[in-house]
């Protein structure tokens, strides 16, 4: 899933990933060219730092979100308060099929333009 995200964010945003820490070489930064901002950040997670049962690692992205939608859409499955970020404006998404990729496509564009200047 992490392929079509990148794909994704390259095509509509000409953004390609960044890894910045050699410690997390799973980790990649996706960053608003214009501002510098990052707008989202995929990675790879133990369950039980996500509050989730079980030991295994989850594939995640983190994305910026609209503050006033953040508690309807922390409801939906696959949905969760933003790992390691400020959880007033992130959410933390599984890629693991729960949520579909329409729908990670759409928050990933809310949070592109969270990520532009005003």
């Amino acid at each position: 899933m992490k392929e079509k995200i990148f794909e994704y964010a390259y095509k509509k945003y000409g953004t390609s990933p960044e890894y910045l820490w050699a410690k997390y070489p799973d980790t990649a930064v996706l960053r608003n060219s214009g501002t510098r901002k990052w707008y989202a950040v995929v990675m790879r997670i133990g369950a039980d730092k996500l509050g989730l049962e079980g030991g295994d690692e989850k594939d995640i992205i983190d994305v910026k979100c609209d503050p006033l939608m953040i508690g309807s859409l922390r409801l939906t499955a696959g949905i969760l308060p933003g790992y390691h970020m400020n959880k007033k404006y992130w959410i933390t998404i599984l890629l693991d099929g729960t949520v579909p990729y329409d729908k990670i496509f759409a928050l990933m564009d809310m949070s592109y333009k969270l990520s532009c200047n005003k």
